[in-house]
């Protein structure tokens, strides 16, 4: 149904249309703050960024702090109807990039040919301003039927390890997670995720000179060599399941047989199940000594849920393409291999829906970028998104 003149979704609509250069102003701001996952400091200061302008626009917001990373930051506008049992709307985005310290001064934001870019500018500092707007928009003119909530967390891309219990938190709470990761570059909407698994194992030998006492040596790296291969065996890329050891060191010299050796590994996987499965097979080839006498330690270093796709999901997904589709955007929605937060909103059991932010690509590589006209209209979305959601 489209929205009547003078309504006020009519309003909310005209005021986002009218405030692209304050987004654009605020993005290249967020953008030019260094906010690399374990820089507290820089993470915070984009908070502090946000928290500013949802003050300015008299937003109540609520920190919660954290020693090691960004404190994740929590905003509610209104009351809804009122009803008890009608639970909050939630929007969700991280400040936290891939990016290492200083790489807003190498390489700031800038525009060029309707494009933005610069460190984080997709994944996804866009999407705050976004869900920002969306805030002060529904502050200004009211119209939700529950309370709007927002989370600006500080450590996802590391798989929220303080952030994880903050957003399961509120996802159990709320009726329904929009999480305003990029748009894809075709413009698809995400509703579905592969969960991810990051582990960390280490392997013990025995150092020996490799010349005078090669016999008396057991090779770290050999072991590691095996186990390597055993692990890229169990990916099914058909169902979905993948593995992948990125990072390997060991040795201690040329001349020394390995005395200890290291992997890290990349586990992928689409449902639960699959992971549970997995996981046992990892489990045993690490229980393997592949060289005699090596033993092997392994550790999950990080973990993201996946986006399970079900009825509700899709549902919530059907609800947004068709304000988007009224905006004059044709909507489409995708399964991805990447991760995100929204895996965790969507294990609590709530609607969860992913990617609703503006559209960008090259994500976690300096040629990031963000379609500068797609800001307003999936801000406008969103908003029609949230004002029209059922009681």
């Amino acid at each position: 149904m489209a929205a009547q003149t003078g309504s006020t979704e009519q309003q909310i609509l005209d005021w986002l249309a009218t405030q692209r250069p304050a987004m654009l102003t605020l993005l290249e701001t967020l953008v030019n703050t260094d906010s690399g996952s374990y820089d507290k400091p820089g993470v915070d200061a984009v908070g502090a960024h946000i928290l500013r302008f949802l003050g300015e626009n008299g937003i109540d917001t609520e920190v919660t702090p954290d020693g090691a990373f960004g404190d994740a930051i929590s905003a509610t506008v209104g009351q809804g109807s009122g009803q008890i049992s009608n639970r909050p709307i939630l929007l969700m985005g991280h400040r936290d990039t891939v990016f290492p310290k200083g790489e807003p001064t190498r390489r700031p934001f800038k525009i060029e040919q309707g494009r933005a870019y610069g460190p984080g500018v997709a994944d996804m500092k866009a999407g705050l301003v976004m869900n920002c707007f969306v805030l002060a928009a529904v502050k200004k003119f009211g119209g939700a039927p529950a309370t709007v909530q927002a989370l600006f967390t500080g450590d996802e891309e590391i798989g929220s390890p303080f952030s994880r219990k903050v957003i399961e938190q509120h996802a159990r709470a709320a009726r329904a997670v929009f999480n305003s990761e990029p748009g894809r570059a075709s413009g698809a909407v995400v509703t579905g995720r592969k969960g991810g698994c990051f582990m960390r194992f280490d392997i013990t030998g025995k150092a020996a000179h490799s010349g005078a006492n090669f016999e008396m040596g057991i090779s770290a790296i050999n072991e590691l060599a095996h186990k390597t291969l055993a692990l890229h065996a169990l990916s099914d890329p058909p169902k979905g399941i993948t593995l992948n050891v990125g990072v390997v060191s060991g040795g201690q010299t040329v001349n020394t047989v390995a005395p200890w050796a290291r992997g890290e590994v990349d586990l992928r996987f689409i449902t639960p199940a699959d992971r549970a499965a997995t996981m046992a097979k990892v489990e045993a080839i690490m229980a393997t000594s592949y060289v005699p006498g090596t033993s092997a330690k392994l550790e999950i270093t990080g973990e993201f849920l996946p986006l399970v796709e079900t009825g509700d999901g899709k549902a919530l997904y059907q609800h947004y393409a068709a304000g988007l589709k009224e905006l004059g955007n044709e909507p489409t929605a995708l399964f991805t291999g990447g991760c995100a937060d929204s895996g965790f909103a969507s294990a609590t059991g709530t609607p969860t829906i992913c990617a609703v932010g503006p559209v960008g690509g090259r994500a976690h590589s300096p040629d990031e970028f963000m379609e500068v006209d797609t800001m307003v209209p999936r801000a406008q979305a969103l908003a029609l998104a949230v004002l029209r959601l059922p009681m």
